[in-house]
């Protein structure tokens, strides 16, 4: 049985018909940004860490022509995702532990997934292992931008992503602690303002939406603790070191 701190608000439809398939701010648009600076040739493997329903991984393999693999934690994302795409590569796994050999891949996606899965380090190192000498990583996602709020932020909003952010000095030492030398770091906050204006739109106020995911927690309490951490959102792109 696997087993992990997931995230299940990942899993609820309050959520993913304002994300749609990629369940993430930016959606494809941060993924191609990414792409068209690493350059990488039709052919490529790429594994997608935190598939979820394997949007990406679909456009991976459609646009790119990527030899493209997904995995996520959740069994309800990853039975949907087959439901629609029936060949799709999708599997079940942790991503602390990919079933994959060593030095196989060129490229590993993980958007939104660091801070999901709270064990940032052990998946770092496990993406350090599947790639190539001189791979690339992909990664977006939240992350604080004022630290002083992360111990009220740990505690408030447990069970959300939310809980789980570091600093940026805190991302980058772990990936050069890793095996990674850092390509580019690109703030995207912007993303997190546009997807608020949609789950205002969609849910009536962002109120209503953290009723429907805050596992219980009194939403003025997250809403208040969140804005005291100043969550941002980025874009990074690291090269595995060769050995």
């Amino acid at each position: 049985m696997i087993a992990d701190p997931y995230c299940p608000m990942l899993e609820l439809e309050a959520l993913r018909q304002v994300t749609g398939d990629t369940i993430r701010p930016g959606g494809l648009t941060l993924t191609e940004r990414a792409l068209a600076v690493c350059g990488l040739p039709a052919g490529a493997w790429a594994l997608d860490v935190g598939c979820g329903i394997g949007g990406t991984v679909k456009h991976l393999a459609v646009t790119h022509r990527f030899a493209a693999v997904g995995c996520d934690l959740s069994a309800p994302l990853l039975r949907e995702g087959r439901r629609r795409v029936p060949m799709l590569p999708l599997v079940q796994a942790q991503a602390e532990c990919l079933p994959i050999a060593g030095e196989n891949v060129d490229v590993i996606l993980a958007e939104c997934t660091l801070s999901v899965t709270g064990k940032q380090e052990q998946v770092l190192a496990e993406c350090c292992r599947v790639l190539r000498g001189g791979g690339l990583l992909i990664v977006s996602d939240l992350y604080a931008r004022n630290s002083a709020g992360d111990p009220a932020l740990r505690q408030v909003a447990l069970g959300s992503c939310f809980g789980r952010l570091c600093s940026q000095a805190q991302i980058v030492e772990a990936l050069h602690a890793k095996g990674f030398n850092i390509v580019l770091w690109e703030d995207h906050s912007a993303t997190l303002k546009h997807l608020a204006v949609k789950l205002i739109l969609t849910h009536g106020s962002l109120e209503s939406f953290w009723r429907s995911t805050s596992a219980g927690f009194a939403s003025a309490d997250i809403k208040k603790t969140v804005a005291q951490s100043r969550p941002g959102y980025f874009l990074l792109i690291a090269r595995k070191r060769p050995q």
